[in-house]
């Protein structure tokens, strides 16, 4: 286990009605999560969310130092949950559309690779046993 390098990170989440919460960055941006998805994502909708930017972010980064200019970047995750309670995360599949001057396979291969297998904190943070699948696709 890796001893920690930073200051724990602290968010706030406070109960708002029914099933819905507001949580609350220590910068003060917030997002309402509601159980339905009705009012805001729910917090599974949330972490997929948040798996797909970080590695975005990541995936933008890694690209741009291979001298790509991106002209577009979407992460669409899906995930596949069991369908007893805890209802948690299986499989996560992660389709990466992406166009740029400079693209090519080989780079965005490496650059989505870099980030889920190394350097994305949310997509490392997960349950080992969940299996991650990549697709890429280069628009034109």
């Amino acid at each position: 286990m890796s001893t920690p390098t930073h200051a724990p990170t602290t968010v706030t989440v406070d109960w708002i009605d029914a099933l819905r919460f507001a949580g609350t960055t220590p910068k003060g941006a917030t997002i309402t999560m509601d159980s339905a998805g009705n009012a805001g994502p729910s917090p599974v909708d949330v972490l997929l969310m948040s798996g797909a930017a970080c590695s975005g972010m990541d995936v933008v980064s890694i690209l741009e130092k291979m001298q790509v200019t991106l002209a577009h970047c979407r992460i669409e995750m899906s995930g596949t949950r069991a369908e007893e309670h805890p209802r948690r995360l299986l499989a996560i599949t992660m389709r990466f559309r992406i166009k740029g001057e400079g693209l090519t396979e080989a780079k965005a291969e490496r650059a989505v690779q870099l980030s889920v297998e190394k350097y994305c904190s949310v997509m490392r943070s997960l349950d080992p046993e969940i299996d991650v699948v990549t697709e890429i696709v280069i628009e034109s």
